[in-house]
């Protein structure tokens, strides 16, 4: 971590003390799934604990299963998500065009009330984080970098989740968007590869920062539901696209056994 997030405890100094402040961060999405904690000597100056109170700390959270330390590779944050489906219903979801339809439904409702919320509540370090990752994007669009492209696709949408300030928001948009950068529901790569579409792309997530950062949460809310209306109608399209290809594919096949 760049610079320390972790604050000098001031009162009784005990285990229950670091124990609560870690709680807070892992809560409100400061501290994040897979986040590795300074080492035991920084981070005990750092809550101004002894370091054997900050061991028996650090053991309640992992105990609690927040945190996970692996031997020899420090301490780290435990996967406070999880799964949203099982491995058994992934399979059976992913194979229903219906599934993919009512995720993006999903996220249109989900969506929208986290991008209002977040063009009425996002602070000056929030439009900040917006703004790097929106430079990100357009330098990855230039670059016609498609896989950094999705990358920050997720990463965008998960910023607009935590500008939110709402903590139960936060949690249930970082397990939406683990479907969304598995590529779940859609493959992407397809909709990028589709005429027009990262332009398109593009200028949809501007739009939704814009409203953001300019504090409109109407406009905000409309963004988020062009952007999803688009990614429908790409879906939609390049599904089409592709069972037209199946077809075409399977005449020439049969034409060229006829004349063999």
């Amino acid at each position: 971590m760049s610079s320390p997030i972790f604050a000098r405890i001031q009162s009784s100094r005990t285990a229950d003390d670091i124990v609560g402040q870690i709680e807070t961060l892992i809560l409100e999405g400061v501290l994040r799934v897979g986040d590795r904690l300074p080492g035991e000597r920084d981070l005990s100056v750092q809550f101004d604990v002894s370091r054997p109170i900050l061991r028996n700390a650090l053991k309640l959270l992992e105990t609690k299963g927040l945190l996970v330390t692996r031997h020899g590779g420090g301490t780290f944050v435990a996967d406070v998500i999880g799964e949203v489906f099982s491995k058994p219903m992934m399979d059976l979801i992913s194979s229903h065009r219906k599934a993919a339809a009512d995720y993006l439904e999903y996220r249109r409702e989900i969506e929208s009330v986290a991008a209002e919320y977040a063009a009425r509540r996002a602070t000056e370090d929030d439009r900040l984080m917006l703004h790097r990752i929106m430079t990100a994007m357009e330098e990855a669009y230039k670059a016609n970098d498609f896989k950094r492209e999705a990358e920050l696709d997720v990463e965008l949408h998960n910023a607009i989740g935590e500008c939110a300030h709402n903590i139960i928001l936060l949690h249930t948009l970082r397990s939406c968007y683990r479907l969304l950068a598995d590529d779940v529901f859609y493959n992407r790569t397809v909709i990028y590869g589709f005429p027009g579409a990262r332009e398109k792309l593009l200028d949809q997530h501007k739009a939704i920062f814009a409203a953001i950062i300019n504090s409109n949460p109407t406009a905000a809310r409309a963004a988020v539901g062009q952007h999803i209306d688009f990614i429908e109608q790409a879906q939609s399209e390049a599904a089409r696209s592709s069972a037209w290809q199946n077809v075409s594919r399977l005449r020439r096949n049969q034409r060229e056994s006829e004349r063999g």
